[in-house]
């Protein structure tokens, strides 16, 4: 019985469709060169700042507004780290690579919001979006991010702009995700305050369901962060520069000590961005 269902089962030609899907695609060649040179010209512009603003002065911007963030000398401490943690990655010789990989993060951080936020408030709002939306974002949340490089290069070419799609595609999910739960949490008391007082369906999104749920909206932010600085080694395969890429080269040179320098350079970072994106958070909570 199993040799028949061996030889009456057969296999379903499910990654020649894909590739057949992948090959469709490129045929929009322009369409894709649009996305390329727009999201090339948000690198760029990123990259430009940084690269004009003395080593010097991005600390002490970081620093104020790191300051501006907490308004609590108790947090002095991670001013403290901010300090000693940039000089170390400017004395490593790794600067150059810290504000790639920052390009990179924050590129793929406001891309998400734009799409993520305003996705999320769609599936609050409609639940015929919401049950299509959702099996995707388990789609995207789920598949290994390994997968997304390769129609990203068939797509986009190397560089940091497929580096930046596969980010934006890997930590999208968590924004729209709680984007949507801090909406449907609104208590209805207050939107039937808001509809008693005659207010329209923008303004009681702005005036009361974005405010309540900002707390959750700020979280699934700093999330959607921390996964696309996560995918700077990953982004790095495909000709994403950063430290990511001095990790990818320690690597294929057995070189330990480059590999953790690096690697330390990014926990840096990634410490720097999380506690400045919760002080944001904290800091409207007062």
């Amino acid at each position: 019985m199993a040799n028949l269902f061996s030889l009456t089962m057969q296999p379903i030609p499910f990654a020649d469709w894909v590739n057949n899907f992948v090959n469709w695609l490129t045929q929009f060649v322009g369409f894709f060169n649009g996305i390329t040179d727009f999201i090339g010209a948000i690198v760029n512009s990123f990259q430009w700042v940084f690269d004009l603003l003395p080593v010097w002065l991005f600390i002490i911007l970081v620093l104020g507004i790191t300051y501006w963030a907490l308004h609590d000398s108790k947090h002095w401490g991670l001013m403290v780290f901010e300090l000693i943690g940039l000089v170390l990655i400017y004395n490593q010789g790794y600067w150059r690579d810290m504000t790639q990989t920052l390009t990179l993060v924050l590129t793929s951080s406001l891309i998400i919001v734009v799409i993520g936020i305003p996705l999320g408030i769609w599936m609050a709002k409609s639940h015929t979006v919401k049950v299509i939306v959702k099996p995707i974002l388990d789609f995207m949340q789920t598949m290994p991010a390994f997968v997304y490089l390769i129609p990203a290069v068939a797509l986009f070419g190397i560089g940091m702009v497929p580096g930046v799609i596969a980010s934006v595609i890997f930590s999208l999910p968590p924004v729209v995700r709680m984007t949507n739960l801090g909406i449907e949490q609104v208590p209805t008391d207050l939107i039937e305050a808001a509809d008693s007082f005659g207010s329209t369906g923008w303004q009681k999104l702005i005036k009361v369901e974005l405010p309540i749920a900002k707390n959750t909206l700020m979280s699934g932010v700093n999330q959607g962060m921390m996964l696309a600085l996560s995918m700077v080694v990953i982004a790095s395969m495909i000709g994403a520069v950063g430290l990511g890429s001095e990790v990818y080269f320690a690597v294929g040179r057995n070189n330990a000590g480059s590999g953790f320098t690096a690697g330390f350079a990014i926990v840096i970072l990634a410490i720097i961005l999380d506690r400045v994106t919760q002080a944001f958070n904290k800091n409207k909570k007062h």
